[in-house]
C-alpha cells in the first residue's frame, strides 16, 4: 500500500474518532490531565487543540510548520514558567496514542509493505523528536535571555549610582553585600566613574548592619581602584559593628577617604563646596 494514502487514512481515521483520540490521550497523560484548565488559565495553552494541530503536522509532513510551531509552544511554556515535565509527559503521551490509533487502522486496512512502515514510522518519530527537540532549545535560549535580563535588572538595582551634581554621585547600599554584589559594584562603580566622570562618590553603608572580612577587604580595594580614576570616595553611615571589626582585623580607609556619620552629613558639605564652586565661577 502506498505510504501517503496509508497517512492519509490515519489521519482521518483520527479526525472521524476525535473524541475518542483524546479521551485515550487524557487517560495516557495522567499527570497533566488535572492541570490542563489551569494551563489554559494561566498560560493561554489549549493542549488538547494544540495535540491535533501537532499530529496533523506530523502526518501531513509539514516540517516548517512543526518547527514554528515548537517555536511557539517553548516560548509560551517558558514565559509562563510551565513545568517542563508536564510538557514532556504530555508530547509523550501524544506519540504513544498516536501510535495506538495507526495500529487500530491498521487492522481495518490492507497489509503495509515493510519498506512503507519503516518509512512511515521514521516520519512519526521523527516528527515527535523534532517537535521535542526544537521547544526545548527555544524554551532554553527564552528562558537564558529572561534570566539575564533579570539579572542585569537585579545588577542595576543592588548599585544603584544616583548623580546629585556633574561630579558628585551617591551608592547607597541596603540589606546584604556578599561578594557576588561586590564583584557587580567594582564593576559597576569603576565603569560610571570613568562614563560619568565621576569626582566624589558618596558611599552610603548606613542601611548594611554587617559584612564580613572579604567583603570589608573587597571594598577597601573598590576605594583604592577609584582613587586611581581621580574619584574621591566618602564613606557614610558606618555602623558601629562594623568599625569594630575593622579596628580589630587592622583595617584602615586611605588617608584621602572621608568619613561621616550621615548621609546628610555629607551632603551638606560636599553640595556646600559644588555651590561655591559655581559661585566662583560667575
Amino acid at each position: 500500500m502506498d505510504k501517503f494514502f496509508q497517512i492519509g487514512e490515519v489521519s482521518n481515521f483520527i479526525s472521524e474518532n476525535k473524541q475518542r483520540f483524546e479521551d485515550a490521550l487524557l487517560h495516557e497523560a495522567a499527570n497533566v490531565r488535572d492541570r490542563i484548565d489551569d494551563i489554559l488559565k494561566f498560560g493561554n495553552i489549549d493542549l488538547v487543540n494544540n495535540a491535533h494541530k501537532l499530529v496533523g503536522f506530523i502526518l501531513e509532513g509539514k516540517n516548517e510548520e512543526l518547527r514554528l510551531f515548537a517555536k511557539q509552544e517553548g516560548i509560551a511554556w517558558a514565559s509562563h514558567e510551565l513545568t517542563l515535565s508536564f510538557k514532556l509527559e504530555w508530547v509523550q503521551a501524544i506519540r504513544r496514542t498516536l501510535w495506538a490509533f495507526i495500529q487500530e487502522n491498521n487492522k481495518a486496512a490492507k497489509e503495509i509493505a515493510l519498506d512503507d512502515f519503516f518509512l512511515f514510522e521514521k516520519q512519526i518519530n521523527n516528527g515527535v523528536d523534532a517537535f521535542l527537540n526544537a521547544f526545548f532549545i527555544n524554551f532554553s535560549t527564552y528562558k537564558d535571555a529572561l534570566i539575564k535580563s533579570q539579572r542585569e535588572l537585579v545588577e542595576n538595582l543592588s548599585v544603584p549610582i544616583i548623580p546629585i551634581s556633574p561630579t558628585i554621585c551617591i551608592l547607597p547600599l541596603i540589606g546584604t553585600v556578599d561578594t557576588f554584589r561586590t564583584n557587580v559594584m567594582e564593576e559597576k562603580v569603576l565603569q560610571e566613574i570613568g562614563k560619568l566622570r565621576i569626582q566624589t562618590l558618596i558611599l552610603d553603608l548606613s542601611g548594611i548592619a554587617e559584612m564580613d572580612n572579604e567583603v570589608i577587604d573587597h571594598l577597601l580595594k573598590i576605594i583604592d581602584g577609584s582613587s586611581m580614576m581621580g574619584c574621591r570616595t566618602v564613606i557614610t553611615g558606618l555602623r558601629a559593628e562594623v568599625v569594630r571589626k575593622m579596628i580589630h582585623l587592622g583595617f584602615r580607609f586611605g588617608k584621602d577617604t572621608e568619613t561621616f556619620g550621615s548621609l546628610q552629613q555629607a551632603l551638606n558639605k560636599h553640595i556646600s563646596y559644588l555651590e561655591l564652586d559655581i559661585k566662583s565661577n560667575f
